[in-house]
C-alpha cells in the first residue's frame, strides 16, 4: 500500500540500486447474554453505583440475617436481598426470558437464573445475590479491558477523510468524499487530508502518508502521481482527478475491516457455549429426577425434602465462574495488547498467535525510527569533514526534501544563502549551484555520471548525497535511517519465544536492506 517509498534509483555505470537524492518514485461477544452496553455509552461511574448499591446491601444482610430471620420483621430480609438480587442480575434474568422466547432455552442465562431463583426457593437468598454480583462484577472487568481497545482503534478511525473540496468550473463546493465521481476533480489544500484516491494534474507537494503506511518521512508529489485517501497533503495546493470511488479507497477498506469486521469467537469460547448447551439441559433433568425419583422409590423419603436438595444441586452447578473467566480472560489479552499498542481483532487470534513461526517486520518505523539522520561524512580528494557538512548544507538551504532538512540540522548553524549565485534543480538528479564563485553540485550518483565526475563510491549502503566541486569529487555524505533502540533485542526476544523465522519487508533498495537485515540477524528480506 506504500505509494512513494524513499526514492530510489539505478546506478547507471555501476549496476547497483541507489537513492534518488531530489526525486521520489511516486508509483504508485456474544458468549451467552446480551450486554447492556455499546462502545459508545459504557461509563465507569453508572456502571459502580449499582455494584456499590448491590455490595452494601449484601454486607447489610448477611451481617443482620439471622436476627432478622429470627425476629417477627423477617420479610426485611427479602426487603434486602430481592432489590439487590435485581439489580445484580436483571441482564442476565432479562437474556434468559428473551431466549426463551426465541427458543434458546437451555443456556448459561437460564441456569444462572433458575439456579438463583431456587437459592431463593430454599431461603439461601444471599447465594442468590452473589452469584449475580460475581457476574456482574465480571461484565465490568469485561467491558474495561474492551474499552482500551476500542479507544486505541479511535485513533485508526480518524484518519477518515470528512469534506472533499469539489471542483465545478471555477467554484470550490465542500461536499461528502462519498458524493464524488471517478473523474472529478478535486482541490486539496496545505494541512488537509486527501480525501479520495488521484491522480495529480495541477500542483507539487510533500506528502504525510504515515496514517496508512507508517512512514513518518513526508514524500514529494508533483503532476502525474497518484495519491492515497487518507494521507495529509503538506506544502502546496493540489488539484486531484479523482481515480476511484471514497468506497474503493485504501482507507475505507482499513475503516470497514475495524467497525464491520465481526468480532470471532476463540476455540475455547466456542467449547464453552457448547458445553452449556449440552450441561444446562443435563443439570436441569438431573435435579428433576432427585426432585421426583427418591420419594417414589426410598422409603420414609419426603418430597419437601429432595426438592430440597434439587435446588441446592442447581445452585451449586452454576458454571457462573467458567462462564466469566473464559471470555474474560481473552477479552483481558485483547485489552492488555491494546494498551501496548498491538490492536487484535478478536479472541480467536490470540489463539493463532500461539502457534506463529514465522514474524513479518514493516522496516521504517518499525524496525527503525523512520526518521533520516546524518550518519557519516565522508570527505574525498583532501576536503574536511566540516568543508564538506558546510557546502551541503548552502546548496539544500532553500529545499523542503527530508534529506535537505537532516543535513541542515546536522549542520546546526545559521545559513547564509547570499552566498549562491545560481540555482539550478536537475529533475531526478539533483542540484547545481554556484557557492562563493565554484559550483557545487549535490545529488545521487547518476548526477556524477551526468556530470562526468570520477568517483569509485557507487556501492554505497543508504540515503547518499554525493558532492562534487569544480568538476572535483568532494565525497559523499550518509543519511540513515536509525534502528529503533530495542528493534534488536525484539528479535532476540522472540527467537527464545519459538519463533522461528524473521523476515522483513521494505520498499528501501537491495543495499539498505541487507545492511538493516545483516545488523538486527534478521533471517530474510523482500
Amino acid at each position: 500500500m506504500k505509494i512513494s517509498k524513499a526514492s530510489k534509483s539505478s546506478c547507471s555505470s555501476c549496476g547497483n540500486d541507489e537513492h534518488e537524492h531530489q526525486e521520489n518514485d511516486n508509483h504508485s461477544h456474544d458468549h451467552g447474554h446480551e450486554h447492556s452496553h455499546s462502545s459508545e455509552d459504557f461509563n465507569l461511574t453508572e456502571e459502580l453505583i449499582p455494584i456499590g448499591i448491590v455490595v452494601a446491601l449484601l454486607i447489610t444482610g448477611i451481617i443482620f440475617e439471622e436476627k432478622i430471620h429470627t425476629s417477627s420483621y423477617s420479610w426485611l430480609e427479602y426487603l434486602i436481598f430481592i432489590p439487590a438480587y435485581l439489580l445484580a442480575g436483571w441482564n442476565v434474568l432479562m437474556s434468559a426470558g428473551k431466549n426463551l422466547t426465541r427458543g434458546r432455552i437451555f443456556d448459561e442465562n437460564f441456569l444462572m437464573s433458575i439456579a438463583t431463583i431456587g437459592a431463593i426457593a430454599i431461603h439461601q437468598l444471599p447465594e442468590a445475590v452473589a452469584v449475580m454480583l460475581f457476574f456482574r462484577v465480571g461484565e465490568l472487568f469485561q467491558e474495561l479491558a474492551v474499552g482500551r481497545s476500542r479507544r486505541s482503534i479511535k485513533a485508526l478511525l480518524e484518519v477518515r477523510p470528512d469534506v472533499a473540496n469539489l471542483k465545478i468550473n471555477s467554484e470550490i463546493k465542500p461536499v461528502s468524499p462519498e458524493m464524488v465521481k471517478v473523474g472529478d476533480l478535486i482541490l486539496v489544500k496545505p494541512g488537509e487530508k486527501i480525501p479520495l484516491d488521484g491522480e495529480i494534474i495541477e500542483g507539487n507537494s510533500l506528502i504525510d502518508t504515515s496514517a496508512l503506511t507508517g512512514e513518518s518521512v513526508p514524500h514529494s508529489a508533483t503532476v502525474g502521481n497518484i495519491v492515497l485517501a487518507g494521507t495529509i497533503n503538506q506544502s502546496g495546493v493540489l488539484t486531484l482527478r479523482v481515480t476511484k470511488l471514497f468506497a474503493e479507497s485504501s482507507v475505507a477498506k482499513i475503516l470497514d475491516l475495524v467497525e464491520n469486521a465481526s468480532t470471532k469467537k476463540a476455540e475455547t469460547e466456542k467449547f464453552i457455549s457448547r458445553f452449556a448447551r449440552y450441561y444446562t439441559p443435563a443439570v436441569v433433568f438431573i435435579s428433576l429426577a432427585v426432585a421426583i425419583l427418591p420419594p417414589l422409590f426410598i422409603p420414609g423419603a419426603t418430597r419437601q425434602e429432595w426438592v430440597y436438595r434439587a435446588l441446592i444441586l442447581l445452585v451449586i452447578s452454576c458454571p457462573c465462574g467458567l462462564v466469566i473467566s473464559i471470555p474474560l480472560g481473552y477479552f483481558g489479552g485483547v485489552g492488555g495488547a491494546a494498551k501496548r499498542g498491538i490492536l487484535v481483532k478478536g479472541a480467536t487470534f490470540l489463539d493463532t498467535l500461539t502457534a506463529v513461526k514465522t514474524v513479518v517486520f514493516d522496516k521504517t518505523g518499525t524496525l527503525t525510527k523512520g526518521v533520516f539522520k546524518v550518519t557519516q561524512v565522508v570527505p574525498y580528494n583532501g576536503f574536511s569533514q566540516t568543508e564538506l557538512l558546510t557546502l551541503a548544507a548552502i546548496v539544500e538551504a532553500n529545499s523542503n526534501h527530508p534529506v535537505a532538512q537532516s543535513i541542515r540540522s546536522a549542520y546546526g548553524k545559521f545559513i547564509d544563502s547570499t552566498q549562491i549565485t545560481e540555482y539550478e534543480e536537475i529533475p531526478g538528479h539533483g542540484i547545481r549551484a554556484t557557492v562563493n564563485n565554484q559550483v557545487v553540485i549535490a545529488g545521487n550518483d547518476r548526477l556524477l555520471h551526468r556530470e562526468d565526475i570520477e568517483h569509485d563510491t557507487c556501492n554505497v549502503a543508504g540515503t547518499v548525497v554525493h558532492l562534487a566541486v569544480d568538476n572535483r569529487y568532494a565525497g559523499y555524505i550518509l543519511i540513515a535511517d536509525e534502528l529503533k533502540d530495542d528493534a534488536s533485542d525484539a528479535i532476540i526476544k522472540l527467537r527464545r519465544e519459538g519463533i522461528k523465522r524473521t523476515i522483513m519487508l521494505t520498499g528501501d533498495n537491495q543495499a539498505v536492506a541487507k545492511n538493516i537485515a545483516d545488523q538486527l540477524g534478521i533471517d530474510g528480506y523482500q
